[in-house]
Formats: C-alpha cells, sequence, structure tokens
C-alpha cells in the first residue's frame, strides 16, 4: 500500500457502508415524510426524528462494551441483518394501509437500538484498517460516501417513491441493510480490539469479565481526559440545537415556505452538496490548519447557516443555508472523530464512544421535543433562529477550550504530518531508487528529505507544520 492509498480492506468498508447509508438514506427521508401523512403535529414529527436516538441514552454504554468484546465485523454484519428485519416488517404495514403514528415510533426506536451496535463497531473498526495519520482521510471518505448515498441517491429517490408507492421506499431501505451486511463478509482477518501493551499475560490470572465494569472503565477515561470531558458537552449542545431545527425541516419547507412534498428531496441534495464538499476538503484543511481552527469555525458556520433560515426562511437563501450546514457538519464531524480514534486506546474506544454518543447523541431528543415545544407555541423560523444563536454561543466556548486545554490536539497535529511527511518520503525514495535501478544508476544521496532533516538537525524550522 502507498503511503497515500488506504488499501483494499478500507474500500471494502467503504462500499459496505456506502450502500447501508443509500438504504437509511432512502428510508430517512420516507420516514418524516409518512409521518405528515399521518399527523400534522408538530410536536409528533419533531419528537419521531429525534425517536431514533432515545436508544443512546439506554444502550449506548452497554453496546460499547459488548463492541469491545467482540469481532467488529461481526457485530456490524447482525446490527444491519435486524434493522433489514424492522424496515422490511414497516414496508409491510404500509403496503398493507395498516401503518400508524405509533408504528413509526417503535421502528425508529427499535432501529436506534441497532444502531448504537453498528455505529460503535464501524468506527471503532478503521483505526485497525488505516494508518492513524490516515484517519481524518478515511474518515472524510467515508463521510461523504454517506453523504452522496443519503442525499444525492437517497433523498430524491425517496421522495420519488414515496409518491408513486408509499411502501417503496422503505423496502429499498430494508434491502440496502441487507446488502451492506453481505458485503462485509468479504472484509478480510479479524477485527478484535488489540490487547493494550500493558494488559495481563497469559499466564497471569486474569479478573472474569464484568460489563459494568468494563462500562465504568470507558466512563473514567473518558472524564479523565481534559480535553474530552469538556469537548463532549459542548458537542452535546451543538448536536441538540441542530436537531431541534432539523427535525422541523419538513414543516419549514411544506409549511413555512409552501413548496411541494418532492422538494423536500431538492433540499437535501443541496445539503448532501455541502456535506460532500466539507467530508472531502476536512483532510485537506487538516494539512494546513491544526484541528481546533477547523472545529471552531465549522461550528461558527453552522450558527451562521441557521441564524439566516430564522431571519429569511425563504427558498433561495434556505437553499444557501442547507448548503453551508452539510459542509460545516461534515468537517466537524471528520475531524472530531479522527481526534477520539487517535487518541482513545484501541481496547478502550468501543466504550468511550458508546459514553460519548450516550452524551452527545443522547440530547438529540432532547433538541427535537423543544424544537416541537418551541414550533407549536411560536413558529418554525424561530426554532431556527434560537438554533443559530446557540450555535454561535457553542463556538465561542469551544474556541476557548480549546486554547485552555488544546495543547493535546497541537501535538497530534505535529505528530501527524511529520507521519505523513515520513510516509511520502519513503514512497519518493522507493521510486527514486526503482528509476535509478532501472536507468543502471546510483541513487542520489542528497534529496529533499536529507535536505530536510538537515535544516532539522541544524534548528531550522522551516519545515512546514500546520498553521494555527
Amino acid at each position: 500500500m502507498s503511503a497515500n492509498g488506504l488499501g483494499r480492506p478500507f474500500w471494502t468498508l467503504f462500499v459496505s457502508s456506502t450502500v447501508s447509508n443509500l438504504g437509511d438514506g432512502i428510508g430517512r427521508v420516507a420516514l418524516p415524510l409518512l409521518a405528515a401523512t399521518l399527523t400534522r403535529d408538530p410536536l409528533l414529527i419533531g419528537s419521531l426524528a429525534s425517536f431514533v436516538f432515545v436508544p443512546w441514552l439506554l444502550f449506548a454504554l452497554l453496546s460499547g462494551a459488548l463492541v469491545d468484546r467482540m469481532d467488529r465485523r461481526k457485530v456490524m454484519i447482525a446490527a444491519n441483518a435486524f434493522r433489514a428485519v424492522v424496515v422490511g416488517a414497516l414496508a409491510v404495514a404500509v403496503f398493507t394501509g395498516q401503518a400508524a403514528v405509533w408504528m413509526l415510533f417503535v421502528a425508529a426506536f427499535l432501529l436506534g437500538a441497532a444502531e448504537t451496535l453498528y455505529d460503535g463497531a464501524a468506527r471503532a473498526i478503521l483505526p485497525g484498517v488505516v494508518r492513524r495519520d490516515q484517519l481524518a482521510a478515511g474518515n472524510g471518505r467515508l463521510e461523504a460516501g454517506e453523504v452522496v448515498a443519503q442525499n444525492f441517491l437517497g433523498a430524491p429517490v425517496a421522495s420519488s417513491l414515496f409518491v408513486l408507492v408509499a411502501a417503496g421506499p422503505f423496502l429499498a431501505n430494508s434491502a440496502g441493510f441487507l446488502v451492506a451486511a453481505l458485503l462485509l463478509l468479504l472484509l478480510p482477518g479479524s477485527h478484535r480490539a488489540v490487547p493494550a501493551a500493558d494488559a495481563p499475560a497469559a499466564d497471569t490470572p486474569t479478573v472474569r469479565p464484568n460489563l459494568r465494569r468494563e462500562m465504568a472503565e470507558g466512563m473514567r477515561w473518558l472524564w479523565g481526559h481534559r480535553v474530552f470531558r469538556p469537548f463532549v458537552f459542548v458537542a452535546a449542545f451543538s448536536a441538540a440545537a441542530v436537531e431541534a431545527s432539523t427535525a422541523l425541516v419538513v414543516l419549514l419547507i411544506v409549511d413555512v415556505m409552501a413548496l411541494p412534498e418532492v422538494s423536500y428531496g431538492f433540499f437535501a441534495v443541496l445539503l448532501g452538496v455541502g456535506g460532500l464538499l466539507g467530508g472531502l476538503s476536512a483532510p485537506v484543511l487538516l494539512r494546513r490548519f491544526r484541528r481546533r481552527t477547523v472545529l471552531v469555525v465549522s461550528q461558527a458556520i453552522m450558527g451562521l447557516a441557521f441564524l439566516l433560515v430564522g431571519l429569511l426562511p425563504v427558498p433561495a437563501l434556505t437553499a444557501a443555508a442547507f448548503f453551508l450546514t452539510g459542509m460545516a457538519v461534515l468537517m466537524f464531524n471528520v475531524v472530531s472523530m479522527s481526534m477520539r480514534q487517535a487518541l482513545v486506546p484501541a481496547p478502550l474506544f468501543g466504550r468511550v464512544q458508546g459514553v460519548w454518543r450516550t452524551i452527545a447523541w443522547g440530547l438529540l431528543p432532547v433538541g427535537g421535543v423543544l424544537g416541537g415545544l418551541l414550533a407549536r407555541i411560536t413558529d418554525v423560523p424561530t426554532v431556527f433562529l434560537v438554533s443559530g444563536i446557540v450555535g454561535l454561543v457553542v463556538a465561542v466556548v469551544l474556541a476557548l477550550l480549546l486554547k485552555a486545554r488544546g495543547q493535546e490536539i497541537d501535538e497530534l497535529d505535529d505528530l501527524d504530518w511529520a507521519a505523513r511527511t515520513e510516509a511520502n518520503a519513503e514512497e519518493r525514495g522507493a521510486r527514486d531508487s526503482a528509476r535509478h535501478a532501472g536507468a543502471g544508476e546510483e541513487p542520489a544521496e542528497a534529496d529533499d528529505t536529507v535536505r530536510d532533516e538537515e535544516r532539522r538537525a541544524d534548528g531550522d524550522t522551516a519545515v512546514r507544520t500546520p498553521t494555527p
């Protein structure tokens, strides 16, 4: 594998993830559209969109402990198969005309429960598939694939299928989960967590497995980290503010702007265009700017975009705001996830990720319910206005936090830059050696890498580092 290549195992994971997200994207658009045909209550619709995240409050810690115990590939396969069954059953109910609002809530809860396992395993498996300095690139491509599948393909397909046959998008969703599970069978190797270097030796008496103790280990690690402990709460408030508004997007489009239901897919595509750009540009930005800079700027963009919609809820400006929101959210997610994957020990990642999701995603239903209540009392644009203000406040708090406690994150930037430079130098040296060998010449002893090393030895700090 070349220095810049991510390797065949990554692309196997990528294809499976993208197919899964295609089905998921179809279902996520179809679910609120179906709900809007059964009720126009903004509280019910806002709560439904967020209800899928309730299981993160209940099961994320347990799922994280199980992910750290089991082969992560097998966990992903089982979770996708279960989701295929759940969505398939909902499709039957819709096709037979028996669908009811309560069924949508049950389906959302079961899908969310399975997602706690799938998401934890999917995030934990990547550090075993690519190098540490490739985590941002890997996450960026996975996130970009998710955006393309869910927004470019899934959203318009779901809107069109729903107009033709209401059960159609749910059948497509179920098929996507099933195909994704089968594709994961092609991912080679075992993907259990690698034991820590200080783990007990094979001939040393070990403590019996205990889920409660294992979950507590993940909580203690996160709570003891001087950056991640406050950062997770900042991320949680940001996510809740975003969810308060995004849960009501269907009402913003259909009721406030008086556009047809099929236009929902168009706005989802715009969100996806921004997300695709954000996911692909995040690794590029990290080659020039520090992680803390990208995080703060992306959070500020989110706040400004929601503020714009709240002040002027018209199609053109809303379209621009959706584009900016998609770009900012993906940039934030790629950087945040690559930080955790690089700094959290592999044997603890599932549990730490479970704690993170419990806090960050656990507030999403709260945001959805509060957004629905505020819309009922006032109107939908007011919800977007409040979300924008909260987002800007969060950006300020995040900037202060990372300025005061971000030294470890800055060191990670420097280490990743050095690793990329070394890998590129080795690849360039191998190419030069092969070229000289083919020409019957001796390879040059002084190249750019050697000169860089000499400058560093002489105290020259002109070698590029990420911009603060």
